[in-house]
């Protein structure tokens, strides 16, 4: 849903590569920890989530599950809506888009790139994924805070766009297309949840960028 920046990708990954990056384990022993005190956090809370209700857990609960102190908490999650709301989805897929050529359409990169790299971090993170969107939906403070975070996810397509023009200042076309890109994207994996999860959520995906191709064309 949001969190870092793009960095460019060697022209060879390929979707499926980079979206296993996301998932292999870091090298050094100190990530490695780091990695495993989020997850066991972010498992211990959605599993309260899930037995006594959002709203009904506290941070303080969440920390004893997983064992930690909430300052350790609050070290990996400023709030307890960004469990919900914080991935580590967007720089992989800036990277797919950076690794497309650069004289192809935006959206043909998109549909050619995102697509396939939702599909492999589906069979990977598939359950956890409709399970947050479901919290979404049903607690309006997470609702709120999507909405206020809304612009992230269109400033990492805008730093792309500029990225593969090769300019400094995006235009307004640029503008336009990240936040139709970013808000049809959002539209697209919340009726994913609403329908629960019953359609391929990158066939929904490809579909919503079939119809962005061609309203913006090339």
């Amino acid at each position: 849903m949001n969190e870092a920046q793009p960095t460019a990708a060697p022209s060879a990954s390929q979707p499926g590569d980079l979206a296993a990056e996301l998932f292999r384990e870091p090298q050094s022993l100190r990530e490695r920890k780091k990695q495993q005190t989020r997850r066991t956090v972010r498992r211990e809370a959605y599993r309260l989530f899930a037995e006594q209700g959002y709203d009904a857990t506290t941070v303080d609960q969440i920390a004893t599950a997983a064992q930690v102190s909430p300052a350790t908490f609050f070290r990996y999650f400023p709030t307890k809506e960004d469990l919900v709301l914080s991935d580590e989805y967007d720089p992989p897929m800036a990277a797919a888009l950076l690794a497309r050529p650069a004289d192809e359409s935006f959206v043909r990169s998109a549909r050619m790139a995102v697509v396939p790299m939702l599909r492999a971090l589906m069979e990977h993170d598939r359950e956890e994924l409709l399970f947050r969107l479901r919290l979404v939906q049903e607690v309006p403070a997470l609702r709120a805070r999507m909405l206020q975070q809304a612009a992230q996810p269109q400033e990492v397509v805008l730093t792309v766009l500029t990225r593969r023009a090769g300019v400094q200042t995006p235009t307004l076309e640029m503008r336009t297309l990240a936040a139709a890109f970013a808000a049809a994207s959002a539209e697209t994996i919340l009726y994913w949840a609403e329908h629960d999860g019953e359609e391929d959520i990158a066939d929904l995906l490809d579909r919503t960028i079939a119809g962005l191709e061609r309203g913006f064309g090339s």
